[in-house]
């Protein structure tokens, strides 16, 4: 039996092939991530006598080319959690990082680990391109909340609580009215030098062009409003260049971000298993393509276990002797992007508040108890992955 481990790095990565008892059938060397290196490495483990099996990290996404390389030669190959491989230990009092000593670690992981393996599959084209998607779309996220949080900065200091005085969701092109009305009445100046009577008026052909629904109340409370501001910056040219810039960027943003969602519903619609989640409780078109695009096929999981740990909204477990410890922390070791999506379909479960679902039975029940917020959330988020696992599982066996 032949391990070959792989420590993968941008370009390049370290292969070593170990045998049980020790032997070293191949030092360490480097393999470039070039067409031509990677057929010879495919022909140098073919070559190998005997059963061989092959693991690499989750390295980023620098491990796929290789990866999907050495699958499709047929070779077995596996990519583990480099978590697991950090944690494994090789019964030495040295702390060696090096590609070479990495390379021969994961080698020896690979012989210890050696029944456990699962061999890689080759996923399909439209969950990757789900994951990268919604990759971007986090990314667009927390630029999106930055550039909000810059453009309510300057208003507190032309047109304070602006970004207050309307409550309509999101367009389908993500326009928000409040950002479209900052960009016409970027100071309050451009509200309260005017009449009541002249800003209901111009307030109206506002909404005519902008496609809202027009009220002379809404109107009227905003000119009152209007009025009673302190204003930091002067209604100037350069006041107006900085607020519409800014604007200009959060629509921007907005714009692209609904693309993201868009494109992710479409291609979540291709895969067997998109009714079933979109039927359960606190998933729409939008949470609904998120959770497919981080837990990826769920039957790549041997039980939900397995899925609650990759998620890490496992509880810890702290206990020694006669000590056990009855609270702790939730690991947190799995994908963070898993975790905050969990956590925004919670706070949907507690918004709609459908009292037939079992996970708002559950999450109801724990706050009856007296369970701090963070507690019952995941205690939620953990009671929905078993759910999830269950129903998804159940109805792909079907589909089959």
């Amino acid at each position: 039996m032949n391990a070959v481990g792989i420590d993968v790095s941008k370009g390049k990565s370290t292969v070593a092939v170990l045998r049980p008892f020790g032997e070293c059938v191949i030092s360490p060397y480097d393999v470039s991530h070039t067409e031509s290196d990677l057929d010879e490495l495919v022909r140098t483990i073919q070559c190998l006598e005997g059963e061989t099996r092959i693991v690499l990290e989750h390295t980023g996404h620098y491990y796929e080319q290789i990866l999907l390389k050495l699958a499709g030669a047929g070779l077995f190959v596996t990519a583990v959690n480099p978590k697991l491989i950090k944690d494994f230990k090789i019964n030495s009092l040295r702390n060696v990082k090096t590609d070479k000593a990495d390379s021969v670690k994961i080698a020896r992981y690979a012989l210890d680990r050696w029944n456990e393996l699962i061999p890689f599959t080759k996923v399909d084209a439209a969950r990757m391109q789900l994951k990268q998607i919604h990759r971007q779309f986090v990314f667009y996220t927390k630029n999106k909340i930055a550039l909000r949080n810059n453009l309510i900065s300057l208003i507190d200091q032309t047109f304070p609580g602006a970004n207050s005085l309307f409550t309509s969701p999101v367009k389908v092109d993500g326009k928000q009215q409040w950002v479209d009305f900052i960009n016409d009445f970027w100071h309050a100046d451009c509200v309260r030098k005017k009449t009541k009577k002249g800003f209901v008026s111009l307030y109206f052909r506002w909404c005519e062009k902008q496609g809202y629904r027009k009220s002379e109340k809404k109107a009227e409370k905003i000119y009152e409003y209007a009025k009673g501001l302190v204003c930091t910056l002067p209604k100037d040219d350069t006041t107006q260049m900085l607020v519409k810039n800014a604007v200009k960027q959060v629509n921007a943003i907005s714009e692209t971000l609904e693309f993201y969602r868009n494109q992710m519903n479409m291609v979540a619609m291709s895969l067997p298993e998109y009714e079933m989640v979109l039927s359960m409780k606190g998933v729409g078109t939008s949470l609904g393509p998120q959770l497919m695009a981080e837990i990826g096929d769920v039957r790549r999981f041997r039980h939900k276990g397995a899925l609650i740990a990759y998620a890490g909204v496992d509880p810890g477990v702290n206990q020694s002797g006669t000590y056990n410890q009855k609270s702790t922390r939730t690991t947190k070791r799995g994908s963070a992007e898993l975790r905050r999506t969990l956590y925004i379909v919670m706070e949907v479960l507690l918004k709609t508040k459908p009292e037939d679902d079992s996970v708002y039975q559950f999450m109801c029940k724990k706050r009856a108890e007296g369970k701090p917020y963070f507690v019952y959330m995941t205690a939620a988020a953990n009671k929905f992955l078993r759910v999830y696992y269950g129903k998804v599982n159940e109805y792909l066996a079907i589909q089959e």
